[in-house]
């Protein structure tokens, strides 16, 4: 054996057993070539199960990370559609689910339903935030409802537990009332879009690509968009038996997500062309989803760990919620987030 290199290798060995020891693998490298090199000996599963919803993933229709688990021998399962959030987080719970993307409110309302339980949902890392206007409180062009205010006692229309929640929930607490003040009529995403098509609801709180296609078809007004309130726009999020036993896979997700991400961005048209084949949404329609939605991810940072915190405290003073949780129990630790999150997320 080549003696130049028998330091080398076995400093290699010794990392190994250091970071096997805590759990973490930190090797990986940012090119598919030295991922392969550095994972061949880890005790990778078979499948990663990566959860969506139906307003889409760009990850998903990029078909962007199934190369590169294909050479690590992990065959990639993708689990849904699932109508939101908070059914998401649910099979999350039930193993059906590894890795996933919801918004803000779901994680609090999970916690929040499971006192003295740690949490299995972990958050991974933030979303660059909208500006707002691919979500609303919308009524018909023609209702007698004018503003916000004028939502007491009326009929709305939303998924409970999800961001259009927090919608609703902040836009009412800027005119003085509460969620109490107002019916719940409490469906999945597009139940709710129905509902209100369907004169079954006073006003409906949604976001694209549902918005978008509404705003198309049906003559309506934004009585508030999420501009100031939409400040986290949600989460990567895993479970946590999966994400502590197999961060280099972990990462290797979140690198290609990012990757995609920053691509949509800079170039929403590309992204339109799908939504148009998988949302069977018109062309006009598909370029504005496209260029309202925001796709690049943040670390998670004790900023946005006290912002998130500040989500769940309005939720339990609002009465929305029934205890006061703590955000930090689904966060990770420093060593750990070194592990998973890769060098081109900031």
């Amino acid at each position: 054996m080549n003696k130049l290199f028998q330091p080398q290798r076995r400093t290699v060995l010794k990392r190994i057993v250091q970071y096997s020891a805590l759990g973490l693998f930190t090797l990986l490298s940012p090119l598919a070539g030295s991922v392969m090199q550095s994972t061949q000996a880890l005790p990778n599963p078979k499948v990663i199960n990566l959860g969506y919803q139906s307003s889409g993933d760009i990850v998903k229709s990029k078909k962007a990370v199934e190369p590169i688990f294909k050479a690590l021998g992990v065959t990639v399962n993708w689990v849904g559609p699932f109508a939101a959030g908070p059914q998401l987080i649910a099979a999350l719970n039930k193993g059906q689910v590894d890795i996933g993307t919801v918004g803000e409110t779901p994680p609090i309302f999970d916690q929040a339903a499971r006192p003295g339980f740690i949490p299995e949902v972990v958050y991974l890392t933030g979303r660059t935030p909208s500006d707002g206007t691919n979500q609303g409180i919308v009524v018909k062009a023609n209702s007698p409802i004018k503003k916000v205010a004028d939502l007491r006692g009326k009929k709305i229309a939303f998924q409970v537990g999800s961001n259009a929640q927090y919608l609703l929930a902040k836009a009412l607490k800027e005119v003085g009332l509460k969620i109490s003040d107002i019916q719940i009529v409490a469906l999945t995403p597009t139940q709710a879009r129905d509902a209100f098509i369907q004169d079954k609801a006073d006003a409906w709180v949604g976001g694209d690509p549902l918005l978008a296609a509404v705003e198309n078809t049906t003559p309506i007004r934004v009585l508030r968009n999420a501009a100031g309130i939409n400040i986290l726009n949600g989460f990567y999020i895993g479970r946590r038996g999966f994400v502590t036993q197999n961060p280099q896979l972990v990462r290797v997700f979140l690198q290609e997500a990012e990757k995609v991400g920053e691509a949509a961005e800079k170039n929403p048209s590309d992204y339109a062309k799908i939504l148009v084949d998988e949302q069977k949404l018109a062309p006009a329609v598909a370029l504005k989803v496209a260029s309202r939605r925001t796709y690049k991810l943040k670390k998670i940072t004790p900023a946005i760990v006290a912002l998130q915190q500040s989500v769940a405290d309005f939720y339990f003073d609002e009465k929305v919620i029934s205890r006061r949780i703590d955000i930090k129990q689904g966060i990770l630790s420093d060593l750990q987030y070194k592990a998973i999150v890769p060098d081109n997320i900031k």
